[in-house]
């Protein structure tokens, strides 16, 4: 490859923008967890799932052409900061802990959900056009994000489950199990609609437990624990 072709608008395309943006979400998320604004950092990394949602999309409508993979990589390095680094990081800022025994598992458990979503988009990278299957191998990394997201926003975070939860996706993300795509078109756009109802300043509070949140989270246990049952 000559070096006048390295020129970076050779590379990017539209859909790299929305990868970008998936981790302009993600980053934003880590400042505001950072900061203790979990409310805000759990709707960034819902967008941000929104983002890392619409990437592939974009890119088959404008049929793009990309046999050096630029797309594939840019696409994993946004979700590694959005789906990895941020839920960690949420997780980590979530639960105030002294000095003592249980801050470690916290930053061992916050390591465990950066160490396999790296693990997870490597594989996944390497497999890609390789196997007969049209089923993702291990629980998607977006999940990481939803379930931590949702978790929080429900009204339900308590830190023993959120240290459970993340140890046990953690380890699906990185396990042979096949989950296949999600394609329901009428779950999709209930979903879609929950989602709205997180992001925009309306309240559904039940028993103090926000619903629209309670359900996303539901539907994506359901989705992790189905197909762990169905193996």
């Amino acid at each position: 490859m000559k070096i006048e072709k390295t020129n970076m608008k050779n590379f990017i395309a539209l859909s790299d923008i929305i990868s970008l943006l998936n981790m302009a979400s993600g980053f934003l998320s880590l400042i505001c967890s950072i900061n203790h604004e979990f409310r805000i950092a759990a709707i960034l990394m819902i967008i941000a799932i929104m983002f890392d949602s619409t990437d592939g999309w974009v890119a088959r409508k404008i049929n793009r052409q990309d046999e050096l993979g630029f797309g594939k990589n840019i696409d994993s390095l946004s979700d590694i900061v959005s789906f990895g680094v941020a839920p960690a990081i949420f997780l980590y800022c979530c639960i105030n802990t002294t000095p003592g025994i249980f801050q470690i598992i916290v930053i061992l458990v916050s390591l465990l959900i950066v160490s396999c979503g790296i693990l997870r988009l490597t594989r996944y990278n390497v497999i890609a056009g390789k196997i007969d299957t049209t089923d993702f191998i291990g629980f998607p990394i977006p999940g990481m994000s939803f379930i931590m997201a949702s978790l929080y926003l429900s009204g339900l975070f308590h830190p023993y489950i959120a240290l459970i939860l993340s140890t046990l996706v953690s380890l699906l993300m990185i396990s042979n199990i096949r989950y296949p795509k999600f394609d329901n078109i009428p779950l999709i756009a209930i979903s879609c609609i929950l989602i709205l109802l997180l992001i925009l300043p309306i309240k559904i509070v039940v028993f103090n437990i926000n619903m629209p949140a309670l359900l996303l989270l539901l539907f994506c246990l359901y989705y992790l624990i189905i197909n762990l049952i169905n193996k």
